[in-house]
């Protein structure tokens, strides 16, 4: 079976932890929920991701050479 997380054409996922998140959610004047979510069940989390964590995702981008967007894992 493939490993979808591994191919080429899938970003980078990482799980922030609640330092990083604080900023984040201070930053953007947001609560953890107002995030957009991302079930738990999509191939692309990393094996250690769960219910409640936050998903950092960075992908390539024409004008910002990276482009970076969070996601709140639901079930």
């Amino acid at each position: 079976m493939v490993d979808v997380s591994q191919h080429d054409l899938v970003p980078d996922h990482s799980v922030v932890d609640e330092d990083d998140l604080e900023a984040v959610l201070t930053e953007y004047d947001i609560k953890k929920t107002d995030l957009p979510k991302i079930k738990r069940t999509d191939k692309a989390l990393p094996d250690d991701a769960e219910v409640g964590d936050v998903v950092r995702i960075e992908r390539d981008s024409r004008t910002t050479d990276t482009a970076v967007v969070y996601r709140l894992v639901v079930e």
